[in-house]
């Protein structure tokens, strides 16, 4: 099995995580051979993401659980982006894991911990300008849902993150399955159109 580690922090836009640990783990009910093992990550037991929704990531950033697929969901990433644990640990998982994926504004946190240097990226419509001024080296772009770098995926805000992990479910198990995974959901997947 591919391990998932989904990133929890202070403030985390819940769909930002919620929606792509929801792909992942409806995959597995799809296929015959269950092929994801999703789990959240976060520095305590429990996290109060946007809106105080609390949340209690089965693994922490000390444990040391490998991480095939990291994910790094968007949320008020400010305070996260100074935090130099979670800067570090980001910039550690992503060396050793095979894929990484962000949704809306956790690019920021991808470029901040040096994961994301330069190339093309995406994250919240909103949130494009200031991407762009922080971070001058990266080629942003706008209107498209997510941009896929190979082995890094970059979704713009909330609901992208569900098509942008469909289609890394596609890339890993299959169109079918990720089409399958879609229709349990009954989500209207809006595939890649750049």
């Amino acid at each position: 099995m591919l391990s998932v580690g989904i990133l929890v922090y202070p403030d985390v836009e819940v769909m930002d995580f919620a929606g792509p640990f929801e792909v992942f783990s409806t995959s597995n009910r799809v296929q015959e051979n269950p092929k994801f093992d999703v789990f959240l990550v976060g520095e305590e037991s429990l996290v109060s993401a946007r809106n105080g929704f609390m949340v209690s990531p089965r693994y922490f950033l000390d444990d040391s659980r490998s991480i095939d697929i990291l994910l790094v969901p968007g949320g008020v990433h400010e305070p996260s982006m100074s935090n130099e644990k979670l800067n570090h640990w980001i910039a550690e998982k992503a060396r050793q894991a095979n894929t990484v994926a962000s949704v809306c504004t956790g690019v920021f946190l991808l470029a901040n911990s040096g994961v994301i240097v330069d190339g093309p990226v995406t994250t919240h419509h909103e949130d494009i300008e200031d991407l762009r001024k922080r971070f001058p080296a990266l080629d942003v772009h706008s209107n498209v849902r997510w941009v896929d770098r190979g082995d890094i995926f970059v979704s713009a805000g909330i609901s992208a993150g569900i098509d942008m992990s469909l289609e890394i479910v596609a890339q890993l198990c299959g169109k079918e399955i990720a089409l399958k995974t879609a229709e349990k959901m009954e989500y209207t997947w809006l595939e890649k159109t750049e």
